[in-house]
């Protein structure tokens, strides 16, 4: 499946994006995101065929960006405790600047309704969790990072932090004093993800 949409095409999956997150899947039509997007319901249907396509590209239009970054990064100067920092601080910035698509993705996969494990979406998957494992092979092979490290654990060790933090979001926002919009991203850009790169570095390294 395509990743590079054109302009019209990204407006009708941002109108999707807030509707699904709103209403969910099953209670968004293809006529209210025609409605929303001020256009021909026709014309949703020639640009993605189905509902079920147009969250499969919505899927992958908002999480292959990350695959590019990851990509890059293996090539930038720095050591390897360096990398898995702003490897963290990639994910939780995505993580949170994308929260509606994550919602439908948390939804529809504790539905069990729909299979978004479409082969296109996996195979970001895999190319992420690859890039994490050249950065992980390179501070092992430098004596950085121990040998016994489980690898394919570090994502989900990364996202259920986040998520755990951003599904209980009224608890922490009354605990931390984080009565503003503002107050909560910036914890989330500051303590929160050193939190995170903290916890992976002592996963990672030998003890001092």
């Amino acid at each position: 499946m395509k990743t590079d949409f054109n302009e019209k095409q990204i407006q009708i999956l941002l109108v999707a994006e807030n509707l699904f997150a709103e209403k969910g899947f099953d209670g968004t039509s293809i006529r209210d995101i025609a409605k929303e997007a001020k256009i021909n319901i026709a014309m949703v249907s020639y640009y993605f065929g189905s509902k079920e396509k147009l969250l499969e590209s919505l899927v992958l239009y908002k999480t292959s960006g990350l695959k590019e970054l990851l990509s890059d990064l293996i090539d930038e100067e720095l050591d390897p405790v360096g990398k898995i920092y702003k490897l963290i601080a990639l994910y939780v910035n995505r993580l949170n600047c994308n929260k509606g698509i994550y919602r439908i993705l948390h939804f529809e996969l504790a539905s069990k309704k729909r299979v978004l494990e479409l082969e296109s979406f996996s195979e970001i998957k895999k190319a992420n969790l690859k890039s994490l494992e050249i950065i992980i092979r390179e501070g092992q092979a430098k004596g950085v990072f121990r040998k016994d490290v489980i690898i394919e654990l570090l994502t989900p060790t990364i996202l259920g932090t986040y998520f755990h933090f951003y599904m209980n979001r009224p608890f922490f926002e009354e605990i931390l004093n984080l009565n503003t919009e503002e107050k909560y991203n910036n914890y989330i850009k500051t303590t929160l993800t050193m939190h995170i790169q903290q916890t992976i570095k002592a996963l990672l390294t030998y003890e001092s």
